[in-house]
């Protein structure tokens, strides 16, 4: 059952990343689509400057209409991002996200040990939600240039998506850029790599550490309309859904962690089946 469910979800991920970068001649040109859902926000983390975005990545929609001058569009982004977290939480990062399947693939490569968690992971697991709201909300607003502007400085600076899926591609079939690039292309490179090279050993080090959209859906996970619930009349606290938890979450204790991203293992794990969902029509 457990490797039904992975299966599954492995092919949702891969149908999501492949209808959100579904513009192939984008690829093939080396233009970005500019078309009229462009305009329109994905769930996940999706590079608004990748070839074949079809569809404006939230985070850096938010940070664009908090760095303009006028920003017109600030309740459509935030309004967009409530209602995506109030209705799933940290669904859209474990189904959905296609950064979030690059790592999950890279995770899966059998070489060396494999662990859930880095040293001052404690500290570490902080970092998203600073740079939620330095990198994304107020240097943006606070930064600007002379005329007001600011910067979308999450996507400039550190997303390793936009790097793999716009900066790399782009690069590579536009001449004139190959000739542009200079020490923020290679910083950004560094970032991507190192982060790759981590997901093989710890799964989703990026997911758990840095990204600014997980923190923000994982702020909704207590409350969201699909949560998980302990049947405690059930739950022998046994520690077996801690154990096949990718992320190390005591599920038992805290079924509606902000780490957790809905991967359902644990539910699998459960040799008792107390772990359910607030889905209709299911057992408690």
């Amino acid at each position: 059952m457990g490797n039904k469910k992975s299966r599954l979800r492995l092919m949702v991920q891969a149908g999501a990343a492949a209808l959100s970068n579904g513009y192939a001649a984008g690829f093939l040109r080396g233009r970005i689509y500019t078309g009229p859902v462009k305009y329109f926000c994905v769930p996940g983390l999706n590079c608004y400057s990748c070839p074949g975005a079809l569809g404006a990545c939230p985070m850096g929609a938010l940070q664009a209409v908090l760095g303009s001058r006028g920003r017109q569009f600030t309740f459509y982004v935030l309004g967009f991002l409530m209602m995506v977290g109030a209705v799933s939480g940290r669904f859209v990062c474990g189904w959905l996200c296609p950064f979030g399947l690059i790592q999950d693939l890279l995770h899966r490569v059998p070489l060396g040990p494999k662990g859930k968690k880095l040293p001052g992971d404690r500290w570490l697991r902080w970092l998203r939600y600073l740079i939620l709201a330095v990198f994304v909300v107020l240097l943006p607003l606070y930064a600007v240039d002379f005329i007001g502007q600011g910067q979308p400085w999450f996507c400039k600076f550190i997303c390793p998506a936009g790097t793999l899926t716009a900066g790399i591609p782009l690069v590579l079939s536009v001449p004139g850029l190959r000739d542009a690039v200079g020490w923020l292309f290679a910083w950004k490179n560094l970032v991507l790599v190192v982060l790759l090279v981590l997901s093989v050993p710890v799964y989703r080090p990026f997911c758990r550490y840095l990204c600014p959209l997980g923190a923000v859906y994982g702020a909704f996970n207590p409350v969201a309309l699909y949560r998980f619930r302990i049947d405690q009349e059930k739950c022998t606290s046994c520690g077996a859904c801690q154990r096949a938890c990718k992320l190390d979450i005591p599920v038992w204790k805290s079924p509606n962690s902000p780490d957790c991203i809905r991967c359902g293992d644990c539910k699998g794990a459960c040799p008792h089946g107390a772990i359910g969902d607030t889905l209709p029509g299911k057992k408690q």
